[in-house]
């Protein structure tokens, strides 16, 4: 059985349409890869996963449970764990009560088991020295470790990672996928949206490409980005030329 099966799930906000008949299935341990154009339904699928948002229409399973009308904070607590494009850190708060409250909240768990589960997810990516900081004082960087972080505190089984990559130097994207690959091979999947198309080539099994809300591709990565479909949408630009080279 699959860990997540979404069937046919559709959603419109008004005359835009973000999502159309959209199937796939992601197993158990493994990494898979989206792509498309700004505005194609990326993030919008994510929500509908996750919760942000339901769908229209059609079923999203995960573990054999159809979530489609499940909470978010009901969905966390199966293992469905989640970052933003943009980190959204208490920022008033420590590196480390971020990572507690995410423990406390999403997995549920208290007392020494939170500050357990806490600790390994900052240590796990890489900001365990900076527990003891502010996170509003934090550069970049280390603002998407600790969304990273918060998102593991809560017990995933399924990573959503929305454009972790983004905005980073080369060194801290090779740095950050070699993290998630670790996760990867701890058993955790990862579902990912990236326009640092080499950071997923050099991660994922799979890719899939979004356009309008419609699945246009999906299967092996470089057979992905070489297809024609993708190519038109992207006119041979730098996501081409990037994956590619």
């Amino acid at each position: 059985m699959p860990l997540l099966q979404l069937e046919a799930v559709s959603k419109k906000f008004g005359q835009v349409v973000v999502g159309q008949e959209i199937t796939f299935q992601l197993e158990e341990g493994a990494a898979v890869g989206i792509i498309g154009p700004n505005g194609a339904g990326k993030t919008s699928l994510f929500a509908m996963i996750s919760g942000d948002v339901k769908p229209d229409s059609g079923r999203i399973d995960f573990d054999g449970h159809n979530i489609a009308r499940m909470s978010q904070a009901a969905r966390a607590r199966l293992g469905i764990g989640r970052t933003y494009q943009v980190p959204r850190p208490f920022e008033h708060m420590t590196v480390f009560e971020n990572a507690l409250l995410a423990a406390q909240q999403g997995a549920r768990s208290r007392g020494h088991t939170s500050y357990v589960l806490a600790y390994d997810a900052l240590s796990r990516t890489g900001i365990a020295e900076l527990a003891n900081t502010p996170a509003g004082s934090l550069a970049l960087m280390h603002r998407k470790r600790l969304e990273l972080a918060r998102a593991l505190a809560t017990r995933p089984r399924i990573l959503l990672l929305d454009e972790i990559a983004g905005g980073l130097t080369d060194l801290e994207v090779n740095e950050l996928t070699g993290i998630i690959r670790d996760l990867r091979s701890n058993g955790i999947a990862v579902l990912w949206i990236e326009h640092v198309v080499r950071a997923l080539l050099s991660t994922v099994d799979r890719l899939l490409c979004l356009s309008s809300g419609s699945i246009i591709a999906d299967g092996d990565p470089k057979e992905v980005m070489a297809s024609d479909a993708v190519r038109s949408i992207y006119l041979g630009g730098r996501i081409i030329n990037t994956a590619l080279t």
